[in-house]
């Protein structure tokens, strides 16, 4: 029998809010040329925080519905079918909590992964992508996130530079718009979106067990990255809101890439804040004022509340929108 949402949702509350710390509210800018870098800064580099954070912290494994495990604790959250023919992993987590991982995986008996879904190329995402690889797994992905894996890229709100992963850990499956799986029963639809979050985002929906992992193309009560500098923007942002919130009804969990499980319900907030935002800026744009006057006319204000405290920060979600509107 099915569990209704909510009380889904209230089982792993306890637990969810570890994606919500900031180490996890983090995201990525880059660019294949130098330039200087005019972005707000972060009081903590979210590289070093989000791999602090997966060394320090377990791996919290919890039961969804039929079947479906949210593991967290390894960067982005997690998504698992366990099955006899190889599980089914929706992202991979950071690299430095793999022990853990695996320990995670064989709590739920899994001894091989048959296929990885890369919900979009950042690093707290794909990480474990080699190790997981190890296990079986082929890895699927949007073209984007295959071509942005393949080559270096500078992260200048990080300083840091991420290196072309290695071959084993490159996607060799690619999906443009959608395809559907079958695992243990249960059919798993992924689908690619137009750019938006990055120019490579993919879910996945486990159409039996009605539970959608957005990847990061939603934040749960976190202002989003927009990873401008590979073709994100706050218009494709809203896009992919409003598909998310196609796909989903009143009875699904929403699992986000970020922040704790959600509804439909929290959908269509994430997607109102979107919109507010995007129209205040581009106002604000549009009668001449710089990204510095326009950060310190505070347009995020009104939702600063509830979606400003993460490592994406009013001012830095005021400067992507502002590039990309």
């Amino acid at each position: 029998m099915k569990l209704k949402v909510k009380a889904a949702i209230a089982a792993v509350a306890a637990i969810s809010t570890l994606a919500a710390t900031p180490a996890f509210a983090s995201g990525n800018a880059h660019s294949q040329s130098a330039r200087k870098d005019t972005s707000p800064s972060t009081q903590v580099n979210p590289y070093d925080a989000i791999n602090a954070a997966a060394e320090r912290d377990p791996i919290t494994v919890t039961p969804l519905r039929e079947g479906v495990y949210l593991l967290q604790g390894s960067g982005g959250n997690i998504g698992v079918l366990p099955s006899e023919d190889g599980a089914f992993m929706v992202d991979a987590g950071v690299d430095v909590s793999r022990e853990k991982m695996e320990s995670a995986l064989q709590g739920l008996g899994v001894s091989r992964i048959g296929e990885l879904v890369n919900t979009h190329w950042h690093f707290d995402h794909t990480g474990g992508n080699s190790w997981v690889h190890e296990h079986g797994a082929e890895i699927i992905a949007n073209p984007g996130t295959l071509s942005n894996l393949s080559r270096g890229i500078r992260v200048y709100e990080w300083s840091h530079t991420f290196p072309p992963v290695v071959a084993a850990a490159r996607p060799t499956v690619t999906i443009s718009s959608e395809k559907t799986y079958t695992v243990d029963g249960q059919s798993v639809r992924l689908r690619s979106y137009d750019p938006g979050h990055t120019d490579g985002d993919l879910s996945a929906y486990f159409a039996t067990s009605n539970v959608l992992f957005t990847g990061d193309t939603f934040w749960n009560g976190l202002y989003p990255f927009i990873d401008w500098e590979v073709g994100g923007n706050i218009d494709g942002a809203i896009e992919e809101a409003n598909q998310n919130i196609a796909m989903a009804d009143d009875d699904t969990i929403v699992v986000p890439g970020h922040g704790p499980v959600g509804t439909r319900a929290d959908l269509v907030e994430f997607r109102d804040m979107l919109v507010g935002i995007r129209n205040r800026v581009a106002d604000l744009k549009g009668k001449g004022l710089t990204v510095e006057q326009t950060i310190a006319a505070k347009p995020t204000q009104p939702f600063d509340a509830e979606f400003g405290q993460g490592l994406i920060g009013p001012d830095l979600f005021t400067t992507l929108v502002y590039r990309t509107v």
